[in-house]
């Protein structure tokens, strides 16, 4: 099983998702963990090769992890926000290529 290292605010941000798409992000980000694909993603190529986007959804809105598997033996989650627009914010990302960076 692959290691979680959660970059920046990343981890503070996921916990502040309200509950039920909070669960659902650990059930996806488990899933990555074992090597599983998870129920709804999108590769972000624009960003990094090998950098995908979690898309969960649930009655407060949608929210998104931004992660990167390729980079030695561990899932490293980039970015975690709520999605208030149709196209992702250029702030956000901004914050995952920095983060990128970083690894």
């Amino acid at each position: 099983m692959k290691r979680l290292e959660f970059l920046g605010d990343a981890l503070d941000r996921l916990r502040d998702f309200p509950e039920v798409a909070r669960k659902e992000a650990g059930v996806q980000l488990h899933k990555i963990q074992l090597g599983l694909e998870p129920s709804d993603w999108k590769p972000m190529t624009t960003i990094g090769a090998g950098v995908r986007e979690i898309r969960i959804r649930d009655e407060t809105g949608a929210f998104r992890i931004i992660y990167v598997t390729k980079i030695e033996d561990a899932v490293y989650v980039l970015h975690a926000f709520q999605k208030k627009t149709q196209q992702t914010a250029k702030r956000d990302l901004d914050i995952v290529t920095a983060r990128l960076r970083q690894i």
